[in-house]
């Protein structure tokens, strides 16, 4: 039986894919993009089963007008997609204040307000799924990347009690975790002008890196939404869903990390209890 999308963010990279995939298989999809045009050619091709919405999500009213127009002329929607977003990189010192309130407007609170408008539909035609494109660095942090980080920690923190507060309504969730992916990412990273300060720093060094193109994207675009189709397609998916194989290894050395750490200090923490 085919589904109905709303994604967002279908100018370029996993968005378009994901467009690509789902018209081709028979889905009927509600894409948004900042940039008109950018779809013409899967409108020619798909007609009806593809509608396309100019929309920023930094703009709230928008983001609530759509979603609202969305569901109206689709009647249902299956899956939502929170995919729009970029990364920003630069130390915190060095990132300016618009550049920091710019990435926080577009990653966390775009995608909270996309979600926020999106779950009195999905409530009252009875369930239904979001999928929240995040990154290996929602769980990892890398220097130079913290203000990305930060909306990417805030927004999985976000989905995970959600998703706990709307499963009586059928509603669930999939957190999307890529590691480096051979997309647009990289081009369309916003930098500060750099501090002279943190030339040989670990910031300075992933700066370097990245400026020679030296950062090695393992991921397959291609194959990272074709999983991330399967998932949503799934009964009962995980809450996460790693892709590549430097997210598995990336997150997995994290969070063992974490939990060695947190044992070590097991009776420290246990001390601060009440006596009983």
């Amino acid at each position: 039986m085919s589904k109905t999308w709303l994604i967002t963010g279908t100018s370029t990279g996993l968005g378009r894919l994901l467009v690509e995939r789902l018209l081709a298989r028979g889905d009927c999809v509600v894409g948004t993009l900042r940039r008109p045009g950018a779809l013409d050619d899967l409108l020619a091709q798909y007609g009806e089963r593809l509608r396309v919405l100019t929309l920023d999500v930094t703009d709230t009213h928008a983001v609530r007008a759509s979603v609202d127009r969305a569901f109206e002329e689709m009647g249902r929607i299956d899956i939502v997609v929170s995919n729009a977003g970029y990364g920003l990189f630069g130390a915190a010192e060095e990132v300016t204040d618009a550049q920091f309130e710019q990435q926080i407007a577009t990653n966390l609170i775009g995608s909270i307000q996309l979600i926020r408008a999106a779950l009195p539909h999905l409530r009252a035609q009875g369930g239904g799924r979001i999928v929240q494109v995040s990154s290996e660095g929602g769980q990892v942090v890398y220097p130079g990347f913290s203000l990305y980080h930060a909306t990417k920690w805030g927004i999985e923190g976000f989905v995970e009690a959600v998703a706990q507060e709307v499963a009586p309504f059928g509603i669930d969730f999939i957190i999307v975790e890529p590691g480096p992916t051979a997309t647009s990412f990289r081009e369309n990273l916003a930098t500060p002008e750099p501090l002279p300060a943190y030339a040989h720093t670990p910031a300075g060094e992933i700066r370097r890196m990245i400026d020679a193109n030296a950062f090695p994207r393992l991921g397959d675009a291609a194959k990272s939404v074709d999983a991330m189709i399967a998932a949503a397609d799934a009964d009962k998916p995980a809450l996460r869903l790693a892709l590549g194989s430097t997210a598995y290894r990336s997150i997995s050395k994290a969070l063992t990390g974490r939990l060695v750490e947190l044992e070590a200090q097991k009776s420290v923490a246990l001390s601060a209890d009440v006596d009983s």
